[in-house]
């Protein structure tokens, strides 16, 4: 067995093969960003908005509890075995999405499709934190979430593109089939654990004698409780994660019906759900390398204002220009939160207790589905598409103000980051 290093080049190999896992992973759920809440009422005839985002309050429960679930088993039963079962529970997502007879069974497929992502999604970024190494989290964050969300861009981009020439279905969910499956091969042939490398680290905060970051509890009521509430610092780490993805309850699951219904073509909303990931996936490539420059307030605040303004640009202006620069300016706010907030648990939590921390952390940021799905819907429904949107940006400007009080300030955040080797 060669030596245990860590850092993100000593372990480039084991890195890349990672990154196209997380490829696969980002083009299973990209395929729904573009076609499937168009689906709800050109097929099946819903015109409510709160039943058309069910499949997203569908996925976000799964995707919620299963993030959970992989902090969780991480130590174990092995990382490898994780990403193994979020296979088995994707590959069938695609198919049911072809021949789904009713929308139930659209929502069954986001249930399935929900937990392959909450514990693929969560295991690689766990692994590539243990293999990075406290110096290198932000920028290992940005690498993954920028691969990513290309393929989830790329991924929605060729399903408006199949359903504008072959229909809505069954064809745009070729690509997520193939994506499901070459993720499971590649998987079954590289992917390796990463548990001795969390203990190299956790032997290296040891000898250096330096006070490192708390551990969580021993206790499951009252580790969820430290981390969700009186660990104050944490709090706002989990709250800045909800209200980021309660936001995609607006991006994901309502943006596509209100373009269809201001006259855009199937063609122009592909194109408006890509940029928005693509962006956010390529400018991860620097703010999580700055987060580990300037520390990760700075950006968590600036973050989750730029998002409240690029929704402001969508409910406030007309067009497919003025909405692309919209997308543009919210995939920015998100690539300065999205990468940054993982490496902040990281940052705040010892090794020991790393893995449950990021998979609480991403409990509670993807609850944000769920309520934003459903606070969204029922918004829609009793006021309207923009008044809706205008108040999720109000949110996402309080939290950044709770980010703002109760987060370390950037010197303390990269010293204790640092502490730690």
């Amino acid at each position: 067995m060669p030596p245990v290093r860590l850092g993100l080049r000593e372990n480039r190999s084991q890195i890349v093969l990672l990154l196209l896992i997380v490829v696969f992973i980002g083009a299973v759920v990209g395929v729904e960003r573009s076609v499937l809440p168009l689906l709800a009422e050109s097929e099946f005839g819903l015109t409510s908005a709160t039943v058309a985002v069910s499949f997203l309050i569908a996925f976000g429960f799964a995707k919620a509890g299963a993030n959970f679930l992989a902090g969780e088993l991480a130590g174990r039963i092995g990382h490898r075995r994780i990403l193994l079962v979020a296979w088995a529970f994707g590959i069938p997502v695609p198919i049911l999405l072809m021949w789904a007879p009713s929308w139930g069974w659209i929502v069954f497929a986001n249930l399935l499709l929900g937990i392959n992502q909450g514990l693929a999604w969560s295991t690689t970024q766990i692994m590539k934190i243990d293999l990075a190494g406290p110096r290198q989290r932000g920028m290992a964050m940005g690498l993954n979430e920028c691969v990513g969300y290309l393929g989830v861009a790329a991924a929605a981009l060729g399903a408006g593109y199949l359903a504008a020439a072959y229909g809505p279905r069954p064809a745009p969910y070729l690509i997520a089939l193939i994506a499901a499956v070459l993720g499971l091969l590649v998987t079954l042939i590289g992917a390796r654990d990463t548990r001795h490398h969390v203990e190299l680290e956790k032997s290296i905060v040891a000898t250096s004698q330096a006070k490192g970051a708390p551990e969580l509890p021993s206790g499951q009521i009252a580790r969820i409780w430290h981390g969700s509430w009186s660990y104050r610092p944490l709090f706002a780490t989990n709250q800045a994660g909800l209200l980021n993805n309660l936001k995609e309850g607006v991006a994901w699951g309502l943006l596509p019906i209100f373009f269809a219904k201001q006259g855009l073509d199937l063609k122009q909303i592909a194109w408006l759900a890509a940029l928005y990931p693509a962006v956010w996936g390529i400018v991860q490539l620097g703010t999580g390398t700055l987060s580990d420059r300037v520390g990760r307030r700075p950006l968590i605040v600036g973050g989750l204002l730029v998002q409240a303004l690029a929704l402001a640009g969508f409910a406030s202006l007309n067009g497919f220009i003025p909405w692309a620069v919209s997308a543009v300016v919210l995939g920015v706010g998100t690539a300065a939160v999205y990468p940054t907030l993982i490496a902040q648990v990281g940052d705040l939590v010892a090794p020991k207790t790393r893995a449950s921390a990021i998979g609480l952390y991403r409990l509670w940021r993807d609850l944000g589905y769920v309520v934003g799905a459903l606070f969204a819907g029922l918004l829609t429904d009793l006021l309207s598409f923009r008044a809706t949107i205008l108040i999720i940006a109000l949110l996402l400007v309080g939290s950044g103000l709770i980010a703002l009080f109760l987060l370390p300030a950037p010197r303390s955040s990269l010293e204790s980051a640092r502490a730690e080797v």
